[in-house]
């Protein structure tokens, strides 16, 4: 059903002024989303959701307050706002909260350009399903897959609109199509699992479901038969698959909430090394067909594209309005929010500078060591970079794979592990963080 997500922002912060709100923002989101899951090739699960969110979030001096009602009635909308206002009385104050300044506000208040969604009706049920089918056949005719465990199509389109009583009003809409298979090989005891999964804003940029499939029952098979790795020193080469997740350690680091606080392992780290010589971190928010992209922040400030690394040197922190006044820098177009709650720093799309190895290139130059494909759990002190996680993948001998393995632990500091990486070339291009596999020096292996 569509709406006037417009009107209903501007509905709310009507009813929020009336309410005796001093200011007010409000972000309106509308969302479709269509998922089939098969077995064994039949359908198992069919979900067709829709919704209407509103997030309103009202200041009085220096209090605030946010709700959020999926209600969407003249009379539903007008006492909400009513309850967010007495809530922001009773709030305690803070100096570092608000809007922003008219003259700080982006002029681009669409996504004209961005491709983020793809024009037409929702697909047809029916055509999910058979992709679904698809890669689940798939899976099954890889020799030593013994079940897949699921195989699932999605689809979903979200359209947002964010208006403010600083004069700020945009929107724009999302959409994305989605295939996954998991499949386990082996039986009993030694069954093990992989997956592969897709996921593209237009749907003729989508591998094919056979491929998917395929590659989810290889990866199964190839994990039969693990077992626990050496302890001790070596090096780790994490896999493209898992390698974003590291570099998603440095951007908590320094994201200015952390920052704000004291309780990063990078809070006294601007201008210093960071990555190897050479290395970059680039964020583009207006990157064209990417799900992460758009147009303007969740305050209403233009987004632009930045090194956050540059030649291996960290050059500053992920800023909304109010960790930027708290340290006294400017805000960096990076608030992001949900309807039910306030803005937050965060990222958007982001490309590490690639090498020119190829994976097995690494694997050569790592000579014995792990190569991690999945990690699991996670012991990170954000304000140490003290390391610790689960992992599993493969043991690496003479620079070629020995077999599989599991049930061990990789622990090192994140200051020397990310100063020592060495890139690959594998990034893949569709996807919001294009991050290669990274080979880590010495760190401490916990396994048999």
């Amino acid at each position: 059903m569509p709406h006037n997500l417009q009107a209903l922002a501007e509905k709310a912060l009507a009813a929020a002024k009336a309410a005796g709100a001093g200011a007010a923002d409000v972000l309106a989101v509308a969302g479709d989303s269509l998922s089939i899951e098969v077995r064994q090739g039949a359908l198992e699960h069919a979900e067709w959701a829709e919704g209407v969110d509103l997030g309103l979030r009202v200041l009085i001096g220096k209090r605030q307050a946010c709700i959020s009602i999926s209600d969407i009635r003249d009379d539903a909308i007008e006492t909400a706002a009513a309850r967010a206002v007495a809530m922001a009385r009773l709030a305690p104050e803070d100096a570092y909260c608000g809007l922003a300044d008219p003259d700080q506000l982006s002029a681009l208040r669409a996504a004209d350009g961005l491709e983020l969604e793809e024009p037409g009706d929702a697909p047809n049920p029916a055509d999910l399903q058979a992709l679904a089918c698809q890669a689940e056949a798939a899976a099954l005719a890889v020799k030593g897959v013994a079940q897949v465990q699921s195989a699932g199509a999605d689809w979903s389109r979200h359209n947002l609109w964010l208006a403010a009583s600083n004069g700020f009003s945009g929107g724009y809409a999302r959409s994305s199509h989605s295939l996954a298979a998991v499949a386990i090989s082996g039986t009993g005891t030694a069954m093990e699992r992989d997956w592969a999964a897709e996921s593209r804003i237009f749907k003729g940029d989508m591998p094919s479901a056979e491929d998917i499939g395929q590659r989810a029952g290889a990866r199964a098979v190839a994990r039969s038969g693990p077992r626990k790795p050496p302890t001790g020193a070596y090096p780790v080469l994490y896999d493209e698959r898992v390698a974003s997740g590291l570099i998603g350690h440095l951007l908590s680091a320094i994201n200015g909430a952390a920052i704000a606080r004291g309780a990063s392992w990078l809070r006294d780290a601007l201008g210093e090394a960071v990555l190897p010589e050479g290395m970059d971190l680039v964020e583009n928010p207006r990157r064209a067909r990417s799900a992460a992209s758009r147009p303007f922040d969740a305050e209403g400030l233009p987004t632009h594209a930045r090194s956050w690394v540059e030649d291996g040197r960290l050059q500053g922190y992920v800023l909304d309005l109010a960790t930027a006044r708290k340290l006294g820098m400017d805000a960096t177009g990076n608030a992001a929010r949900g309807t039910g709650g306030p803005p937050a720093p965060s990222t958007t799309n982001l490309a590490l500078t690639q090498g020119s190895l190829s994976r097995e290139d690494l694997l050569r130059e790592m000579g014995t060591g792990l190569l991690i494909t999945s990690l699991i759990g996670s012991s990170i002190n954000a304000t140490t970079g003290d390391y610790s996680r689960g992992a599993s993948g493969f043991w690496v001998e003479n620079g070629e794979i020995a077999g599989p393995v599991n049930e061990c632990t990789v622990a090192g500091n994140l200051r020397p592990m990310l100063a020592s990486l060495i890139a690959g070339n594998d990034a893949q291009m569709h996807k919001s963080h294009q991050i290669p596999s990274l080979l880590v020096e010495g760190l401490t292996i916990a396994g048999a």
